[in-house]
């Protein structure tokens, strides 16, 4: 069992269904797990602190600033008390909140930090799981639904609630699940949290994202929607994963993921150019959304609108794909992406085959929730050798997980 050894935070917030912590907390040990308990103050008006204590062997810790703490510079105060999120985030295995009530989704989706347990789960650096447990209508509600996603997107595991009798007498969605089924999701997802970690130890992985420019004059370009979200993501993931990460990235509005080396380009010459340089990585990811055609003669001043129509004379901009894929070396991986229209299976099975490709992550721009501008993302991978493998639509950071998932494993 992935539990056996982990140390894990659970989090309490002020739900009904807060007794059941005290099962989890016994399900968790008798699994093998270290338990520390983190409650919110509106946690204890449903159970003891003093019942999680017992049952955890470690103190439930409820209050960000401790009664009596005078902080670090007083040498008679207790010693890291007031910093003792920092040091569970840095201690922890897993951070597990169980329940979450519509309260504490929403201070975590927008990183308020007005609990001990917020600022737990904000100095985290491990996987974090939230069970939610209200009303079927505080579930339903578009805010909570919002912060769900939000939660969803910065990575957060979100368990769904069960349905059956609640609290309020209603019948419906927003229950806890049993203790001994949430505490089974949570043996495996965090076993398939592990196994991510440092899969790609010892490999080099090159990714391209985001649009390229071509420009028409100094002030204006030809370029497409890409945002460069999906490949900054494939890149963050590859780096948890332990690769030595190469980014080479368009004119986008993103940060730098941490531990990736990132390459910043504007035209397809300069993409090209990069790639090369950089073409000997174990797994290439060619996510970027390259222009295909250039103005063939940039004017080096702004043109000027007239009555008239204005004809601009283009040429085919370099096929960094196809560059790669022809000098595609043994035991390197090579993935490329397909946004289309129509006909999308036949079109990327053909650029799979002659572009030299062990895999092609096709999207469909028509359907909602996939390609350019979303948060979220949708691809059905097609492999060189015949494989299929279909990624559901979720965050884009998930769909990452899932794509190396299938193509690095």
């Amino acid at each position: 069992m992935a539990l056996a050894g982990a140390r894990v935070v659970l989090g309490v917030s002020g739900s009904i269904a807060a007794y059941k912590a005290a099962e989890v907390v016994r399900a968790l040990g008798r699994a093998g797990a270290e338990v520390q308990p983190v409650m919110t103050a509106a946690a204890t008006r449903f159970i003891p602190a003093l019942t999680l204590s017992t049952l955890a062997g470690r103190e439930a810790l409820v209050e960000l600033f401790p009664e009596g703490d005078r902080g670090a510079a007083d040498p008679g105060a207790a010693a890291g008390a007031w910093t003792k999120h920092v040091e569970l985030g840095l201690w922890a295995d897993a951070v597990v909140v169980a329940p979450a009530t519509a309260q504490t989704l929403a201070s975590l989706a927008h990183g308020f930090c007005d609990s001990l347990l917020a600022a737990v789960v904000l100095s985290a650096r491990c996987p974090v799981m939230v069970a939610p447990a209200m009303d079927h209508d505080m579930w339903l509600h578009p805010a909570t639904q919002r912060n769900v996603e939000r939660l969803r997107q910065d990575g957060v595991t979100v368990v769904e609630p069960a349905s059956g009798p609640l609290a309020s007498g209603l019948v419906g969605q927003g229950r806890l699940p049993e203790p001994d089924d949430l505490v089974a999701e949570i043996d495996r997802w965090l076993g398939e949290a592990r196994a991510r970690t440092g899969a790609l130890a010892g490999t080099t992985v090159l990714v391209t994202a985001g649009p390229t420019r071509e420009a028409v004059d100094p002030v204006r370009f030809l370029s497409n929607g890409s945002t460069g979200t999906m490949g900054f993501e494939i890149a963050a993931a590859a780096a948890r994963r332990g690769a030595a990460v190469t980014l080479l990235a368009g004119p986008v509005a993103l940060p730098t993921p941490p531990g990736v080396e990132r390459v910043d380009v504007v035209t397809a010459d300069d993409l090209l150019r990069e790639a090369l340089a950089h073409a000997d990585a174990d797994l290439v990811v060619a996510a970027a959304a390259v222009a295909d055609y250039a103005p063939a003669d940039p004017s080096d001043r702004k043109v000027a609108k007239t009555d008239g129509d204005l004809t601009l004379h283009l040429r085919r901009t370099p096929d960094v794909l196809a560059a790669l894929g022809a000098q595609k070396r043994a035991g390197q991986t090579l993935v490329g992406f397909a946004l289309e229209t129509h006909d999308g299976e036949a079109h990327a099975r053909a650029k799979l085959a002659r572009k030299h490709l062990d895999w092609i992550a096709l999207n469909a721009a028509s359907t909602p929730g996939e390609g350019f501008g979303t948060g979220t993302n949708r691809l059905t991978l097609l492999a060189a050798d015949g494989r299929r493998v279909e990624i559901p639509t979720a965050s884009k950071r998930t769909v990452a997980e899932a794509f190396l998932d299938a193509v690095a494993p």
